[in-house]
């Protein structure tokens, strides 16, 4: 459950470590983001000589959430923490991602992402 102002650490070596969330793009006003959902950040923390820096208004992808996510099938997955994927269009700004992705990921068209991930859940 991604919401405004939530500050939400990054999965990837795009540059940025922590964003702050400024807009969830959902259909509904108000309505909190899950896995698989775009949200505007800005970039709170970064790292040096990077491609993202501090301040930088970004689009970045939810790969994974603390909340308990329901699947079609019935069952549910939770991560340990919550993570973006900074993104470009539908691809991703940097060259590797780190962790776990959920696999909701790959079912809406982020096939590069889910291909870059170390694991699919």
């Amino acid at each position: 459950m991604i919401q405004l102002r939530s500050i939400i650490s990054v999965a990837d070596n795009s540059g940025a470590k922590k964003i702050g969330v400024i807009r969830v793009l959902k259909g509904h006003l108000g309505r909190p983001g899950e896995i698989g959902d775009i949200v505007v950040a800005s970039v709170k923390e970064a790292e040096p000589r990077k491609a993202v820096k501090k301040k930088e208004i970004v689009h970045a992808l939810i790969i994974r959430q603390r909340k308990p996510f329901r699947r079609k099938d019935g069952t549910y997955v939770r991560f340990d923490d919550n993570a973006v994927v900074v993104i470009e269009g539908k691809e991703p700004k940097a060259t590797r991602i780190f962790g776990p992705v959920a696999r909701e990921i790959k079912d809406r068209g982020f096939n590069t992402i889910a291909s870059m991930a170390e694991e699919l859940v």
